[in-house]
């Protein structure tokens, strides 16, 4: 068994090299897995499923990685999404798309028949009272219809309005707000009595060994992928500790 977990590719239109290392990652690393993990913010924006049918350069790109993953799903891989803070619209048509199952916020992984938590990680930053308010009315069902009843055209500028504001706000946060909370973390992981948490979002890739109610823990955080690198987690048939890798986007792992 080769399990694999990756998180904040940010795909776009703009990111034509990612979208090259991530479809060659699949293709390569990722073919004879048993299962692949994508834990949020596969895309950098996602306005709703349907732009599957709309003339958008996006749409080239949403189509090409749906057509890579559903062809590592139909070579026997498992694949599987978590949504992320820039593309919580991500849907069923998609997911099918991808040949995909679509994960809860929080979703439990039996490794070895010991729980490991999956999250993509935005809910762990409970210092940013500004994002934890949003996030709490972008899940929020209704508002989500009402924003998928939208134009497209009023859709795609709303998403761009939402990334503008967002790297402004970010810009002024201390380092600390926008990273996770320590005592959520230690919360989160002894209400779902497990000593392992992997998660991304964050951007902050490392191996933090913990203490939950008096055992030891770790948390594992997946790092962002860009021009140069991408990161991933592996855990190889009869191995227990999972293995936090940086890799040359050009030259994906084989294995």
């Amino acid at each position: 068994m080769r399990t694999l977990f990756i998180a904040d590719l940010h795909l776009s239109e703009h990111t034509p090299e990612i979208t090259q290392g991530f479809v060659d990652y699949v293709a390569g690393t990722a073919s004879g897995a048993d299962s692949l993990y994508i834990l949020g913010d596969l895309f950098d924006a996602w306005i709703g499923d349907d732009l599957l049918d709309m003339p958008h350069p996006m749409t080239e790109v949403a189509s090409r990685v749906a057509g890579a993953l559903a062809t590592l799903a139909d070579s026997g891989t498992a694949v599987y999404l978590m949504h992320g803070n820039r593309d919580f619209l991500i849907g069923e048509r998609f997911a099918n798309a991808c040949k995909a199952r679509l994960l809860p916020d929080v979703q439990v992984f039996e490794l070895h028949d010991i729980p490991v938590i999956l999250m993509h990680g935005d809910s762990l930053c409970t210092r940013d009272e500004a994002y934890m308010a949003f996030r709490q009315q972008s899940r929020d069902p209704q508002w989500q219809a009402q924003m998928l009843a939208l134009p497209l055209d009023q859709r795609l500028e709303l998403a761009k309005s939402l990334r503008q504001q967002s790297d402004s706000a970010n810009a002024d946060k201390a380092d600390e707000i926008m990273d996770v909370t320590a005592g959520e973390v230690i919360r989160v992981m002894a209400e779902y009595g497990v000593t392992t948490l992997i998660h991304g979002h964050t951007h902050r890739p490392r191996v933090h060994d913990m203490v939950v109610e008096d055992m030891p823990a770790r948390r594992y955080v997946l790092g962002d992928w860009d021009t140069r690198h991408g990161w991933d987690i592996v855990i190889e048939e009869g191995a227990w500790t999972p293995q936090l890798r940086q890799f040359d986007i050009t030259r994906p792992p084989q294995a």
